[in-house]
């Protein structure tokens, strides 16, 4: 039996505009507060699971108990609406979204980057646990492999380099340690230049080096999308400039690409674009960043806040076109960063450098 789904108290559209709102697209702020919107209902159905992805046509979620790795995702979306709201009760609750992932930080896998960078980057206090899970990541990094490993949480080689464990992971790491934050992307980027078709996951063995592997394809929509997010994410860090000659070769000519590029005629991933849309503002490319967001709006966005036509696994043909979790976080930040939304007593940029690590 589905959960009640009131929408408890939406945003308020007609607050004073926030600065940048009065530059931003007509739509944007609207589409915005759809999305906000969809936060509370989700919250009442879901309770304290994490939602994983939702059926396009009823709306119901998938959950986790534990948030697996799209944890933050759903604590920054919390976030993002207390930001939005200004309600105590609002960021009540999104602070005790993210103390329950606390038990991922000494995790072994690289997605603590998704988990802890997205799950508190938009919060306005919380308890210790990007610190803490950004020692963890350092202690885990390889200097003979330049990186932190994929890890073993999820099942597999330990000594794996996935592209999904670099977004995140960079201005998490970057807290503790800007250099190994910057070694970690750098390798990545090594790797992904180094094959042709592009792969998106390398294993390492002893003595024979980086063998690139068969899952995620070289088609993968997302693998390009999160790697162009990374490069946004390291341009604010001192060195970070190094990769602007490869933000071109990720961009395609798609707003909103096809899950997988080898089948074109088959599912698009709402997703990919919305990632894609937010490394773009980060990297300065509004334009392009408006016009997938557009995109997304008028067509893939419906009239209750839910972004459709997200494909988490076309090859196992797993929730292929669906609501994810992420794809309504990063429209929400993107939107969130195209109309300026602020709080007085939050960061004001999301992608300014991390401080600096004591010394």
């Amino acid at each position: 039996m589905r959960a009640r789904t009131d929408e408890g108290t939406p945003p308020q559209e007609d607050r004073q505009a926030p600065p940048g709102l009065a530059t931003a697209p007509s739509w944007a702020g609207p589409a915005l507060a759809r999305v906000l919107v969809r936060v509370a209902v989700t919250r009442t159905e879901v309770g304290d699971r994490f939602p994983l992805y939702a059926d396009p046509g009823t709306g119901t979620w998938r959950t986790t108990a534990r948030g697996s790795w799209t944890g933050g995702f759903w604590a920054g979306l919390l976030w993002l609406r207390a930001r939005y709201t200004g309600d105590a009760a609002d960021r009540a609750v999104a602070r005790a979204c993210t103390a329950r992932l606390a038990g991922w930080a000494e995790a072994d896998t690289a997605a603590r980057g998704l988990i802890f960078w997205y799950g508190t980057a938009l919060a306005d206090d919380e308890p210790g646990l990007r610190d803490r899970a950004a020692r963890a990541c350092l202690s885990d990094f390889v200097p003979e492999l330049g990186l932190v490993p994929w890890g073993s949480a999820f099942g597999g080689p330990r000594l794996t380099a996935r592209v999904d464990g670099v977004p995140g992971m960079v201005p998490l790491l970057a807290t503790a340690n800007p250099e190994a934050a910057l070694s970690h992307l750098r390798r990545h980027v090594e790797l992904w230049l180094g094959a042709r078709p592009p792969r998106w996951s390398w294993r390492h063995e002893p003595g024979a080096g980086w063998t690139a592997c068969a899952d995620p394809p070289p088609g993968w929509s997302r693998g390009r999308a999160w790697l162009l997010l990374s490069l946004a994410e390291a341009a604010p860090l001192a060195g970070g400039g190094e990769f602007p000659d490869h933000v071109g070769r990720l961009l395609t000519e798609h707003l909103v690409p096809p899950a997988d590029f080898a089948h074109p005629g088959g599912p698009c991933d709402t997703s990919a674009a919305a990632i894609t849309a937010l490394a773009l503002l980060g990297l300065g490319h509004r334009d392009r960043a408006v016009a997938v967001l557009k995109a997304l709006v008028d067509s893939h966005l419906t009239a209750d806040g839910r972004l459709l036509d997200g494909c988490y696994d076309l090859a196992a043909e797993t929730a292929v076109r669906q609501e994810l979790i992420w794809g309504d976080f990063f429209l929400a930040y993107a939107l969130a960063v195209l109309t300026g939304l602020r709080g007085q007593d939050l960061r004001p940029d999301p992608f300014a450098a991390p401080a600096a690590p004591p010394r």
